[in-house]
């Protein structure tokens, strides 16, 4: 016996013996991406779902219905049959009976002749093709219809013996078995009926087969008929849920193109309303709510026009003053200790007001160039590591005064960017004082990293830190953190903003991280290369002391 394996066959080639797949790549990838497609269109559109589960539930309930009808239908047929055979063997063992009634032994030598002749006269009186009557004496053949076409033999089979062990038991009465039968035209379903002939001799079997094709055909039509109209109206329910289903998701698709339209900019578009039904009424409220949303943004946007004007038009206008008092500031500044102390105090009080009134108009100038679309990017290849370095060197007086260490930590081969210097030393300018005066006299450590896409520089601090949700907020103009911060310096208030600017204009991220009592680090990560786009950063958000204390309050390894 040869055993074929259902996925590989072996084939001996060159006198060695490989696997070959049965399923080719080729299909296996056509498969791959069918199912791929599938998946896609089962995510994307909401009329594919609703057809497919109704083609499923549909197939199931179908599936089941005819399943039902099919074996009703063979039930009923069968026993039909079965009712019609016990009846034409109740009266054939009565004639069979009449017909042996003179013999009396069962050795009598004339009773082979006679059961031969009155099976004869049984199956030629069924007028049915292919029926078979046989005669058997409790074991022993004694006639048939047919001698040469193996009937005897069948029921002489071990797989008839439970019906001949029926048959000739305690119970007298008419018994029945279905099987598959091999009578000399080959295998054929029978139905075979035994009942007991009572003679004045001993009781003979008669055994009736049945051939079952007539009512094999009928039920295989039946089921052909059921599986055909139940794929029609499958197919008839799958049309109708996706005429039905395009009817309420053409709508849908069109309101979600509006939608896009509408978001991209585009506030004059408006959906087509047709009828008074539900659909009509939610085109009717949508191209309501577009409406009142292209009035609220034409109106916003004139006001932040307007406003973004007003700032840069009084930031202008405010320098020719502040100009004219700042050379009056100088002249009292350069002259105080020719005055009193109370008014040499006013002369330095007004210079560091007019410091940081003229911050205020510069930075109210960049932010207007940046709400205009105006600010441009100068970038150029820059080691970053000497602008670093730069910057703290500037802020160590702010730091010695605040009582805060300064660290720095760079590549000693530094970290050449394509980036705008002026900018990038601003950020980091803002980041660092602001560091500082938070620092509450704790070190600030600045870290400098660089890979192959981008550089990236942090600045951490450990003082009262960040509250959850305030490392957004940190980047709104002139929100200010906790006042009970104590404030060594005064701000505008729109440095970190700038500073978020000036990382979008390169491409880069400005990210902030706090803990309450465990200070913040602000993240700015740059791509190396002008105009690429940002992935990954070499430094991490989250300081690693700070992990670490959270990974052991879970009881983690960090």
């Amino acid at each position: 016996m040869v055993r074929i394996d259902p996925i590989v066959v072996q084939v001996r080639r060159f006198g060695r013996f490989r696997p070959k797949r049965l399923i080719p790549h080729a299909a296996s990838r056509r498969l791959r991406r069918f199912y791929a497609a599938a998946r896609r269109q089962w995510r994307r559109s909401l009329q594919f779902r609703v057809v497919g589960i109704t083609l499923l539930l549909s197939a199931i309930l179908v599936s089941a219905f005819g399943y039902t009808v099919a074996s009703l239908i063979s039930q009923g047929v069968l026993r039909t049959k079965v009712d019609t055979s016990k009846e034409q063997i109740q009266r054939g063992a009565r004639a069979a009976a009449g017909d042996l009634e003179g013999y009396t032994q069962a050795d009598d030598p004339g009773l082979p002749g006679k059961m031969r002749i009155v099976a004869i006269d049984l199956a030629s009186s069924m007028d049915i093709p292919g029926a078979e009557v046989v005669i058997l004496r409790q074991g022993t053949a004694l006639g048939h219809a047919a001698p040469d076409n193996g009937a005897t033999a069948v029921l002489q089979q071990g797989s008839m013996r439970k019906l001949r062990e029926a048959v000739v038991g305690g119970r007298p009465g008419t018994y029945q078995q279905i099987a598959t039968l091999d009578v000399g035209q080959g295998p054929t379903r029978f139905l075979v009926v035994g009942t007991l002939i009572i003679t004045g001799g001993q009781p003979l079997e008669l055994y009736y087969l049945l051939p079952l094709k007539a009512e094999n055909d009928l039920v295989e039509f039946v089921a052909l008929v059921v599986t055909a109209t139940g794929v029609a109206l499958v197919a008839l329910l799958a049309l109708i849920a996706a005429t039905m289903t395009r009817l309420v998701v053409k709508p849908v698709r069109v309101a979600a193109r509006t939608a896009q339209r509408l978001s991209a900019g585009l506030l004059d578009q408006r959906m087509q309303v047709k009828g008074e039904d539900d659909l009509a009424r939610l085109a009717a409220a949508f191209n309501q709510m577009a409406a009142n949303l292209q009035r609220q943004i034409v109106r916003l946007e004139e006001m932040s026009r307007l406003q973004r004007r007003f700032t840069s038009d009084v930031s202008h206008e405010l320098r020719t003053p502040l100009t004219t008092v700042r050379m009056a500031a100088d002249l009292l500044f350069a002259s105080r200790d020719d005055f009193d102390p109370a008014a040499a105090r006013s002369a330095e009080l007004l210079q560091a007001e007019l410091d940081r009134f003229e911050d205020l108009l510069t930075d109210l100038l960049e932010i207007s160039r940046f709400d205009a679309g105006f600010a441009a990017l100068d970038a150029e290849p820059t080691d970053l590591a000497p602008i670093v370095h730069r910057v703290a060197e500037r802020l160590e007086a702010l730091a010695e005064r605040c009582k805060v260490p300064l660290r720095v930590e760079a590549p000693e081969d530094g970290a050449i960017a394509e980036v705008d210097p002026r900018r990038v030393e601003r950020v980091l300018r803002n980041l660092l004082g602001n560091a500082i005066e938070h620092g509450e006299g704790k070190p600030v450590v600045v870290t400098l990293a660089i890979d192959e896409a981008a550089v990236a520089v942090t600045v951490r601090d450990h003082g009262v830190g960040l509250k959850t949700g305030e490392e957004k907020l940190v980047f709104n103009r002139f929100w200010r953190a906790d006042p009970s911060r104590a404030r060594q310096t005064g701000g505008t208030g729109l440095g970190l903003s700038i500073s978020l600017e000036d990382a979008r204009l390169h491409g880069g991220w400005l990210e902030a991280w706090g803990a309450p009592g465990k200070g913040a680090q602000f993240r700015l990560t740059l791509p190396v290369r002008s105009g690429d786009r940002l992935v990954s950063s070499p430094l991490r958000l989250v300081p690693d002391d700070a992990r670490a204390d959270e990974a052991a309050l879970i009881g983690e390894t960090p």
